[in-house]
């Protein structure tokens, strides 16, 4: 891939949003396909809209642009989003279910992501999932994602049914993603301490962070990093409340080896920047220490499109930011660019000027 900048012919840098969710428009009945519930369907009760049905209950409402990838482009077009990398909704992860199943659901995902790709490759690029909870199934789908299909990558929880990323039995599935030169986003899901934040929509708002900073922290204490040291992982919403917990992690570390210590030698700190985040943090000062901490060079921008609690325009923090117009540039498309191995004169072909 050629290191020269990624402003196109126009004066405006390409812009890809890293951070975006797709669903399929229909999909098979999951009850009735395996025998359990607990699995989300779609109601289409109206034209244009659609309820995310969870056991007989509303999960939440989406409208087509969570489907239709014409309306996406149309959206992304009024907002001067050249390309989205999308991945699935994380409710359909579902890690709790039979290994077998997920693995069936993955792959119908997946083969829709890969299909959206193949029909607007300048205005997509796919992550897929996996069977997390059976680590042989989701390294045969991790391969399949990414030598067959195309992806460059998988978007996975922030632990697997209480399994943090330090277990060993996950460590392979990072591995071959090393190997294979795959991204891997991390996105949390099944946040902890649900129970304790029934209201204000706490589970979203505090535990999804919370969920992160323990994904990140238990890959340094844990010695992912140190192990995998071209392992390309990118964690969802900023990496969370991580950045603001990292002094206390270091002091924590030096001050009691003996708890901290004893899968990794090496403090925390020296891990920083040695993965990207997101720049959805919805706070000016936030992102600006965010970018001091990780660097200019780890930061993606992220949307979360098509859902509220995402940035209405992808980009407007760092088009807000003091930054340099090279420095913004990096983030807007540079970054990502490098990070997924992609072709930047075939994504310039598709930007809409």
């Amino acid at each position: 891939m050629s290191s020269s900048s990624t402003t196109t012919s126009s004066s405006r840098p390409l812009r890809i949003d890293f951070h975006t969710h797709i669903l399929p428009k229909n999909w098979p009945d999951l009850k009735e396909k395996y025998g359990y519930s607990g699995f989300v369907q779609l109601d289409h009760h109206c034209h244009g809209k659609a309820r995310m049905m969870l056991d007989g209950k509303c999960f939440r409402e989406i409208e087509s642009n969570c489907w239709d990838t014409e309306t996406r482009i149309k959206e992304c077009d009024e907002k001067n989003v050249d390309v989205q990398v999308i991945s699935t909704v994380p409710v359909m992860f579902c890690y709790w279910a039979k290994p077998e199943d997920t693995l069936d659901l993955a792959q119908y995902l997946n083969d829709h992501i890969a299909q959206v790709v193949s029909e607007n490759p300048t205005r997509y690029i796919g992550l897929g999932t996996l069977p997390m909870q059976a680590p042989d199934l989701a390294i045969q789908e991790l391969r399949r994602c990414v030598e067959d299909l195309g992806l460059k990558g998988v978007q996975i929880g922030t632990h697997v049914n209480g399994m943090n990323f330090d277990h060993p039995s996950l460590f392979p599935i990072f591995q071959e993603a090393e190997r294979l030169g795959a991204v891997v986003f991390v996105h949390p899901w099944d946040m902890l301490g649900k129970e304790r934040m029934p209201k204000y929509w706490l589970p979203w708002l505090i535990g999804m962070p919370t969920e992160t900073a323990i994904a990140i922290s238990t890959m340094i204490f844990g010695g992912v990093f140190e192990r995998l040291p071209n392992l390309k992982v990118c964690f969802a919403h900023g990496g969370g409340s991580f950045p603001q917990l990292i002094g206390r992690l270091d002091h924590g570390f030096h001050a009691r080896p003996d708890l901290c210590a004893t899968d990794n030698v090496k403090p925390p700190r020296e891990y920083v920047g040695k993965f990207w985040v997101d720049s959805l943090v919805h706070d000016k000062s936030l992102f600006k220490s965010l970018v001091e901490l990780v660097g200019i060079d780890k930061v993606v921008i992220g949307s979360d499109y098509p859902f509220p609690l995402g940035e209405d325009s992808a980009g407007k923090i760092v088009d807000e930011s003091d930054l340099t117009n090279d420095e913004k540039e990096m983030i807007l498309s540079g970054n990502a660019i490098k990070l997924l191995g992609i072709d930047k004169d075939l994504l310039e072909r598709g930007k809409q000027v």
